[in-house]
């Protein structure tokens, strides 16, 4: 049961969601004297917070307990439901391979790099790519994008929109006498719901609204936040806050990629990191955080030239892959030397 659902004052749900309090599990081994400290409220408000989310949880178990039960699913239904999933590609079939395929639905996909990498070059593929129309190859979805930072430029979506309509019709071998109005560069950017978010309280606002937006879009088969990392480098000093604030943003992610059958792109920042002596680029956010994802990708420069490097999957081998960013969006690299490294 989600925070929002509570029987308390409006003022103690947005607290508590500031807080990054966003279930009911998030309350269950909190103290009064600790919730009255996060929250700012009287301990006699935080004893009767607890009071009510301790009811609510009794009552949801005794509703849900029958039907969790009936959600049991054999290991080869999980493989079966896995391999009928198609992939978002990249853009690039050389990136694509490395990730087995493409960006995985029911999965987290974290991908981390330097500013001017194209991390957002490679969002607003995703966002493009997601809606290839199923006869051709693709997943026929809807996207979200979720921008933090605002970097999304919608002329650069229409550019690889268009880029991305005429390769699939070259791809088919497809003549283009007549577009289908779906296959046009104007419908592909009206699938792309677009959110500018200004804080941190703001991301966990709309990420604990996502669960009935979907509702409402079932066609959605993709969420990229970009950078899910700038607001809680930004507004944060108490650090174990900020873990607890990102461990409930996570799992709600996580769930809504299992639920809705989409995936979730997290795009995250660098930062330094002392140790054995000398300082080295690692991704934001602290090694807490590595655990919130099933995918990562680090985008890298060698030189001048770009690479991906798969760095986490639980089945697939770390590996390296040169790529571009082109004028028609990410692309295989155009260099003669380019290269698949197996780690």
């Amino acid at each position: 049961m989600e925070i929002s659902c509570l029987p308390i004052s409006a003022s103690h749900r947005a607290k508590l969601l500031s807080a990054g309090y966003t279930t009911l599990s998030s309350l269950s081994s909190v103290s009064p004297p600790q919730l009255s400290r996060d929250l700012n409220v009287a301990l006699q408000e935080a004893v009767d917070i607890l009071k009510v989310s301790s009811e609510s949880c009794r009552v949801e178990v005794q509703d849900g307990a029958v039907e969790f039960c009936k959600g049991a699913q054999t290991a080869w239904d999980m493989l079966s439901e896995e391999q009928a999933l198609r992939h978002i590609s990249t853009g690039s079939g050389d990136l694509d391979s490395i990730l087995g395929g493409g960006i995985h639905c029911k999965e987290v996909t974290e991908i981390g790099g330097v500013p001017g990498i194209g991390k957002t070059q490679l969002g607003i593929q995703l966002a493009i790519n997601v809606q290839i129309p199923y006869d051709f190859g693709g997943l026929g979805g809807k996207a979200i994008y979720i921008d933090t930072e605002g970097s999304f430029m919608a002329e650069r979506a229409y550019q690889i929109a268009e880029a991305s309509i005429l390769d699939t019709f070259d791809n088919f071998g497809c003549q283009l006498k007549e577009i289908p109005e779906k296959l046009k560069a104007e419908s592909f950017l009206a699938n792309i719901f677009y959110f500018r978010i200004c804080s941190y309280t703001e991301q966990i606002a709309l990420i604990n609204y996502l669960d009935q937006f979907l509702v409402e879009h079932k066609d959605v088969k993709i969420v990229i936040i970009d950078s899910v990392t700038f607001h809680f480098r930004q507004d944060f000093d108490d650090l174990a806050l900020r873990t607890r604030v990102l461990g409930g943003m996570s799992q709600k992610l996580m769930n809504l990629a299992k639920k809705f059958s989409l995936s979730v792109v997290l795009m995250n920042q660098v930062t330094t990191k002392f140790t054995e002596g000398s300082f080295h680029l690692t991704l934001a956010l602290g090694d807490s955080w590595s655990h919130s994802c099933t995918n990562r990708v680090i985008l890298y420069w060698n030189g001048n030239d770009r690479y991906a490097y798969l760095d986490k999957s639980p089945y697939l081998r770390p590996a390296s892959v040169h790529f571009s960013v082109t004028g028609k969006g990410i692309r295989d690299a155009t260099s003669q030397c380019k290269r698949v490294r197996m780690m």
